[in-house]
């Protein structure tokens, strides 16, 4: 029994120590042809997508860059730089989804897209006495002023390649 209760443990070490699950679960994605822009995400609360395309150069084999979806939008959340924000569970953040995109010409070459998320808790503004929710701009204007501009919440995303690179 001692010894069933011992190889259980030892089981469990892995799996405690693995990844954070993402959000968000989906499998692989359809590969990407070389110098083929492709979307892989939208983020509507950032105005923003994400777009990426495999190069065929060996110094940068991929290329991810988060673009303005469209001039009018106005944004609810922003899209940080993943290396300035280092965003982890244990800073509030959440390991939001992760895109897997296969090199069309070379299948053993995947680009590993993580997508955070950092969620803002936002209290309703007060009733008034007709029990309705009213943000007068210069209320708003003024308590910006003394407060500074209130969190919105945040997005970023990291970029890897796993697997072996093809010659050529």
């Amino acid at each position: 029994m001692r010894m069933l209760a011992l190889l259980l443990a030892a089981t469990a070490l892995p799996v405690l120590a693995a990844d954070p699950t993402p959000e968000i679960t989906r499998g692989t994605v359809t590969p990407q042809a070389v110098n083929a822009l492709h979307t892989l995400r939208q983020i509507p609360e950032a105005c923003a997508r994400l777009e990426g395309m495999f190069t065929g150069d060996a110094a940068q084999p991929y290329r991810l860059a988060p673009v303005r979806s469209s001039p009018t939008c106005q944004p609810r959340a922003r899209f940080v730089d993943f290396a300035k924000a280092k965003p982890s569970e244990a800073s509030g953040w959440k390991f939001n989804d992760e895109i897997r995109v296969p090199n069309a010409a070379c299948p053993s070459q995947l680009a590993v897209v993580r997508v955070w998320r950092k969620p803002v808790e936002v209290a309703p503004p007060k009733l008034d006495a007709q029990g309705r929710a009213r943000i007068y701009l210069e209320d708003a204007k003024q308590q910006a002023n003394q407060k500074g501009m209130p969190n919105v919440p945040m997005y970023a995303a990291e970029m890897k390649l796993e697997g072996k690179a093809c010659g050529g």
